[in-house]
């Protein structure tokens, strides 16, 4: 009996190893899906051919890109029929430099004023030099010149205050305002990332 079994066992299998099976069909594709930087968008489709590595892209295959905007303002006062800087704008000067150092393609222009008081061809001059002044002091901390420009206003734009005398003090002035943009990539998150603190 176990002759037998054995027997019906062999030829079992012996007939299955005679079976051949169909080789899976091979696919075609009549579109060129390759994708050349790696996004995970075909190049039919990518509108950014070339995608920085980790970026979030959208569907087109583009980066997404956050911009921010800083401002720095600067606001001298000077003493009565005076051009010269007082040394307690020194860190200002030196703070304008770097925001302009941090971006570069921005430019400032310096408004020079003076206070309503004495003739007003006097007062353009006030004016003129407070804010030349001021571009010295910019150039000598390491802006280049060609990024600035002055402007003297006269006494043509006081400061309203509550009384004359602060009036005449906040009108002897040199202002300006700059803004920077910044635009960064948006990058995706891995798990070899590590966490920022």
């Amino acid at each position: 009996m176990k002759a037998l079994t054995l027997s019906l066992l062999v030829l079992l299998l012996g007939a299955c190893s005679n079976l051949e099976s169909d080789p899976p069909p091979i696919a075609f594709h009549s579109k060129d899906l390759s994708d050349s930087d790696n996004d995970g968008v075909i190049n039919a489709r990518d509108l950014c051919a070339n995608t920085r590595k980790n970026a979030v892209i959208d569907n087109n295959g583009c980066p997404t890109v956050v911009h921010s905007e800083e401002e720095n303002k600067l606001h001298i006062l000077f003493a009565n029929d005076s051009t010269v800087i007082p040394a307690a704008y020194d860190k200002h000067i030196k703070s304008m430099s770097s925001f302009l150092d941090k971006y570069p393609q921005t430019h400032i222009v310096l408004n020079g004023y003076a206070s309503p008081v004495g003739p007003a061809e006097h007062n353009k001059y006030l004016s003129i030099h407070r804010a030349a002044n001021v571009y010295k002091a910019l150039v000598a901390a390491g802006v280049s010149p060609k990024r600035i420009q002055t402007v003297g206003y006269g006494d043509s734009d006081p400061i309203q205050a509550t009384s004359r005398e602060e009036t005449m003090t906040l009108s002897r002035r040199v202002t300006a305002s700059v803004v920077g943009m910044d635009s960064s990539v948006v990058e995706s998150w891995t798990i070899y990332d590590q966490r920022k603190d």
